[in-house]
């Protein structure tokens, strides 16, 4: 569905990303660990861009931080002079930190009205980022709705996902009477149907850009899951225009999963396409390590072919045939093929080498 746009990045960004419009849809996380005290850290602060830059190669547009207070506001304010990547802070309560924060040129803010104090300390905010060109998105989440609300669902009045909705309405409304039109809105639960239902019941009636996520999603695996239901139906019902996959595990895990769905219903078409077999009984090429070493390496190359990693020659050049590039294993030699033809065969305890160098010559 067609919404309007919104940029995130301040004035002082020299690439700004669209939100919404007709911009693909973008990629966020969140960061994992405190930033504590990392503007005085230079150690700690190089880990931390070197880190964002590797989010980058794999797929990540947008970085959000959460900054609960005036140590972490600082830390973020210095991240962001070193990173191209747009810094989002993630700001409860305390309106004076995303002051500090937009003061100092963050290139997004994400606030929930509700707990920010008062419509006067959202205006505050308000005013500072429309100063500066800066984005907002108002994070709604099942664990803090209005209390008249939550005695409409224990009345069965509504259901939750009406009610997450209509509080998304309802803080939408304060940015509508400011005369602030940029920021985005995201309504979020741990449960799939709902996730689902209040970004339709939204999408119906509003054209503001959508942030999906289902919150807490969980460990990798039940994480993956949850997400992949819920943004694939609604992405397909072009419901959406930036994703995070919430996950109890790595920022990294976070970015592949979301490169992932997007991949698979079709949105982002470029960069490598990573096929592996599962591996089993007939005891060939250890495919588990060598996707371990391989995957982010591969996930970080500007080239938009599809790579087969599989464990024995049965899963080799025959179900990875149509692969640009491909590598099997029987007892100790390996195999590197290319459109389902077979290259080298050489000892297993080269192959990263001759894999690296075969890779390099597509």
């Amino acid at each position: 569905m067609d919404t309007k746009e919104i940029l995130i990045g301040g004035k002082g960004y020299t690439k700004r990303i669209g939100i919404g419009g007709h911009n693909s849809v973008s990629i966020q996380t969140m960061w994992k660990s405190s930033i504590n005290n990392v503007y005085n850290n230079k150690i700690e602060l190089e880990k931390i861009i070197n880190d964002i830059e590797e989010l980058q190669k794999l797929g990540c547009d947008i970085v959000r931080f959460a900054v609960p207070n005036e140590e972490s506001a600082k830390s973020l304010n210095e991240i962001s002079k070193y990173t191209s990547v747009p810094l989002v802070a993630d700001i409860h309560f305390d309106y004076k930190l995303a002051l500090e924060c937009v003061k100092n040129n963050i290139a997004g803010i994400r606030i929930n009205p509700g707990n920010i104090g008062s419509v006067e300390n959202t205006k505050k905010v308000v005013d500072a980022c429309r100063e500066n060109g800066i984005a907002i998105r108002i994070g709604i989440n099942s664990g803090s709705l209005p209390k008249d609300l939550q005695e409409k669902i224990a009345l069965k009045e509504i259901s939750r996902a009406e009610a997450l909705c209509e509080t998304a309405v309802r803080e939408s409304s304060i940015f509508e009477d400011l005369k602030f039109d940029q920021y985005v809105v995201s309504m979020k639960s741990s449960d799939v149907q709902e996730t689902i239902d209040c970004n339709r019941f939204y999408a119906k009636k509003y054209n503001n850009p959508l942030h999906l996520g289902v919150t807490e999603a969980g460990p990798l695996i039940s994480g993956v899951v949850k997400s992949s239901i819920a943004f694939s139906t609604l992405l397909n019902e072009k419901i959406g225009s930036t994703i995070r996959v919430s996950l109890s595990s790595s920022e990294e895990n976070e970015v592949i999963a979301a490169r992932n769905i997007l991949k698979e219903c079709g949105i982002r078409k470029n960069g490598v396409t990573l096929i592996s077999c599962p591996r089993c009984g007939r005891l060939g090429f250890d495919v588990h390590s060598f996707v371990d070493r391989w995957q982010n390496r591969l996930l970080a190359m500007d080239k938009n072919i599809t790579v087969a990693i599989m464990g024995c020659v049965v899963n080799g050049p025959g179900e990875g045939k149509h692969a640009d590039i491909g590598i099997a294993g029987a007892n100790n030699k390996v195999i590197i093929f290319k459109k389902g033809k077979i290259v080298q065969t050489i000892d297993e305890k080269y192959a990263d080498k001759v894999f690296e160098e075969e890779l390099k010559s597509l």
